[in-house]
Parts: structure tokens; C-alpha cells; sequence
């Protein structure tokens, strides 16, 4: 089930307007256009930030995400008609034919589960071409990210279009390694309606990752930094063997 940030009508709204810089897209649009990518498939395409990207580009985009209040905002966007949206996961797609795949932010971490982790690096193998590739990112333990999740250093007021001013921070709940569980906090000037949205994350190590995608019929060609997060991020190039 998707977490409340991307599944309630509400958060799902504003939710590109808490997080309007995506440079880590970046990334995932440097392959894509140096490979001359005709189709790519978004796992986890939230708001459909990226597929947009890539369908503005003349790339054939297909956004797959569980979170069906996420898609309607993506849907709403324009240019949204250009890209194949599903609401899902990459567990039961239907046939592609990819020269690329991507999980960006916290998708990766966000399959907590391990029998579906491996299952969602099946389903994308299966919908990539021979020779496409999955790209990735996942946090490095090392760098503990989780340390700097609290309200002091997250605290922020946001004037929402349509919304208001809406108050927001985050929260660490618990460290049961390798989970890690923090909790969003939503305050509504308008209303005085409070909103939160926990999430969970699995940390892996990236010779685990390493492991498990050989497992699953990839060879990584490469395990990249992260260029807006640097030291902090692994992105990991995996070739469909």
C-alpha cells in the first residue's frame, strides 16, 4: 500500500510543491538520452514528475505506481496524455519491451519487503529489453542518514496554490535495522486539519544489492554517486543479462 503522502487526495496534491527540486532526475536523464532510450519504463512514478520529463522528450514513458490519488495528479499535468499510466507495480506489468528502468528517490527503499523487492526486480527484468538496464538509487547505510530526521531540521512553512499555508516536518519513529521508520506531519492553516503520512525504509548494503541483482539475471555495470547527494547515495546501472 502506498504511504499517505502519495495515496490521500490531499498530500498527493501538494506534493510537488514540498519537493520542487528534483535534480536527482538528473540521474536517470543523462542514460536515458545518452542511450537513446526509445521507451522507459518509471516505477514508482508518484506525480509522473519524471515521466513528463522523459515524454517531453519524445521518449515513450510508461509510469507505473500503486498510488492512484499520485496518478490522478499526474494525469492532470499537461502532456499527461503522452505517457502510459498504470496504476500497480512492477510485479504484474503488462508487456514492455524497455530499454530502460528506473526506480528514483526512495522507490527502491521503499520495498521493504524482500520477497517483493526481488519480485520487482523480476517484473522490470521482464519488461526490459536484451541489453536494457535498470538504474536505481539507494541511501548508504555509512552515511546514517536517518540522524537528521527530526522537526529542528525540517521544519518549514509552504504556501500551497489552492491550499494555503501549510506547516510540514519530519520525524524519526524507530531504527529497527535494516528498517528505518519516520513520520510526516501535515498542518493545514486553512482548516486546522493535521495529516500524517508514516513511511518505512530498508537500508541495504551495496554488496547485498549487488547479490540480489545477479540473483535476479543483471550484471552491474556500474554503481554511481548520486550528483545531487554525493557520498550519500549509491545509484546502481544494472544491464538485463
Amino acid at each position: 500500500m502506498a504511504d499517505e503522502c502519495f495515496g490521500h487526495p490531499r498530500l498527493a496534491a501538494m506534493y510537488d510543491v514540498l519537493d520542487p527540486d528534483r535534480g536527482d532526475l538528473d540521474a536517470y536523464l543523462e542514460p536515458a538520452e545518452a542511450e537513446g532510450a526509445r521507451q522507459v519504463l518509471d516505477i514508482g512514478c508518484g506525480t509522473g514528475v519524471f515521466a513528463l520529463l522523459l515524454a517531453g522528450r519524445g521518449i515513450e514513458a510508461v509510469g507505473v505506481d500503486p498510488a492512484r490519488a499520485s496518478l490522478d495528479v499526474a494525469r492532470g499535468k499537461p502532456g499527461s496524455e503522452r505517457v502510459r499510466w498504470i496504476c500497480g507495480d512492477a510485479t504484474a506489468l503488462p508487456p514492455l519491451r524497455a530499454d530502460l528502468a528506473t526506480m528514483t528517490a526512495n522507490v527502491a527503499q521503499a520495498i521493504v519487503d524482500p520477497w517483493r523487492w526481488r519480485e520487482t526486480l523480476r517484473g522490470a527484468r521482464e519488461a526490459l529489453r536484451p541489453g536494457g538496464r535498470l538504474v536505481f538509487e539507494t541511501r548508504d547505510p555509512a552515511a546514517r542518514a536517518w540522524e537528521g530526521w527530526n522537526r529542528a531540521a525540517s521544519y518549514s512553512v509552504t504556501d500551497v496554490p489552492g491550499a494555503g499555508a501549510v506547516e510540514s516536518w519530519v520525524e524519526l519513529v524507530e531504527v529497527a535495522w535494516p528498517l528505518v521508520t519516520f513520520r510526516w506531519t501535515y498542518v493545514f492553516a486553512a482548516d486546522g486539519q493535521v495529516l500524517t503520512s508514516d513511511s518505512t525504509l530498508r537500508f541495504r548494503e551495496r554488496e547485498e544489492i549487488g547479490t540480489e541483482l545477479a540473483e535476479q539475471g543483471y550484471v552491474v555495470e556500474e554503481v554511481r554517486d548520486a550528483p545531487d547527494r554525493p557520498g550519500r547515495e549509491f545509484v546502481f546501472v544494472a544491464r538485463r543479462a
